[in-house]
């Protein structure tokens, strides 16, 4: 630190230690200016930025769709990867797929959407996050994410 100088002074300083005068904060009263290596600067701020980056998590929402008469095996065998997937901090979409004359029992498909979601441990481990609804005229729909 080191002080209020003029622009003139500063410049100098910084060509005595082959920097740059790099304007750090110009809204300031008077402008706070640091003597620095102004590419050096750039490179270390794309090096943080890149390290959040790559610290981030996105969240998918995965998807796993079956039919109103799927087997309670091969449902158990959806369930263990939609636990995976929850597992891993994603979402999961279940979607129910009504074929034909099975439109006509849309209200099993919600009883199996609330069954799965007792098997996948009820409240106390997930939360629906959109809850049981249908999507056009042949799809219900669930999303559900872990609860942290």
């Amino acid at each position: 630190m080191i002080g209020i100088v003029p622009i003139a002074v500063a410049l100098e300083k910084a060509d005595e230690h082959d920097l740059d005068l790099v304007e750090i904060s110009p809204n300031a009263n008077p402008p706070v200016c640091k003597v620095l290596d102004y590419g050096k600067y750039l490179y270390e701020i794309q090096r943080r930025e890149k390290l959040n980056r790559k610290k981030q998590h996105n969240v998918e929402v995965r998807e796993i769709r079956f039919k109103p008469v799927t087997a309670t095996h091969d449902l158990q065998t959806k369930l263990k990867k939609a636990q995976e997937f929850l597992d891993n901090g994603d979402k999961v979409k279940f979607t129910i797929l009504f074929h034909g004359r099975q439109l006509v029992y849309k209200d099993n498909g919600g009883k199996l959407l609330t069954e799965v979601f007792e098997m996948l441990g009820g409240e106390e481990k997930v939360k629906i996050d959109k809850s049981i609804g249908m999507e056009g005229y042949n799809r219900m729909t669930m999303i559900v994410q872990n609860n942290k």
